[in-house]
């Protein structure tokens, strides 16, 4: 923030340079109002920002609009007051003090922080050249799904039903042995009961021939 404020300062200093002159309106004061946010989605091409002043005691004659991109170390000149770059860049004044910025073929590369600046060169007042506080354009990067990403999750997807249906099949498996075994074991069971019994079966036999002879 610090260095903004600095930044701005500097900026103040450039607009008597580029628009030193002298003259009699002493008394001119205007204020500069931007909002603080401009927001584009990935599908935006063109955007206006917008920027309004207000001036009070200055001259009846048009000011000179100003626009400067703050970035991280530097700013860039980019109408001042004419545009270095017309086809990018198109500043727009209306009625009611109100002044758009349009820029055109919109990227992330724009992204930054734009302030408008309104200046009365006819004026040697102090406060007929003011700048707003800057106005944060951020436009959303497209999300690019590729190939190899589309690739990986079909695999992953079909990974995960394989998985599944081996498992699906194993618990079935598990079951179905278990179930083999429960039932030989109860068919061997009812083996041992039936062969003792068969085994059983003379000795009751052989005494009741015993007891008739007796």
């Amino acid at each position: 923030m610090a260095s903004f404020n600095k930044l701005k300062n500097i900026l103040m200093l450039a607009f008597d340079w580029i628009l030193y002159g002298a003259g009699a309106a002493e008394t001119c004061q205007v204020t500069v109002t931007q909002p603080r946010l401009q927001e584009a989605d990935s599908s935006t091409h063109t955007v206006f920002l917008t920027c309004a002043f207000s001036a009070s005691g200055c001259s009846s004659s048009p000011p000179e609009v100003l626009w400067f991109r703050f970035l991280t170390n530097k700013h860039e000149d980019l109408c001042t007051p004419g545009c270095a770059d017309h086809q990018k860049y198109k500043v727009h004044l209306s009625s009611g003090n109100n002044i758009s910025l349009q820029i055109n073929d919109l990227t992330v590369d724009d992204n930054g922080v734009y302030i408008c600046g309104i200046a009365f060169s006819d004026s040697n007042s102090p406060h007929s050249k003011q700048a707003g506080d800057g106005t944060v354009l951020m436009k959303a990067e497209k999300q690019h799904i590729n190939g190899e990403l589309i690739f990986m999750t079909i695999t992953s997807s079909l990974l995960l039903l394989y998985s599944t249906a081996v498992f699906t099949l194993f618990v079935l498996y598990k079951k179905i042995s278990s179930g083999r075994k429960i039932f030989q074991a109860i068919a061997q069971e009812l083996q041992k009961q039936r062969y003792a019994e068969h085994c059983q079966q003379p000795e009751d036999l052989e005494d009741d021939t015993v007891y008739q002879n007796r």
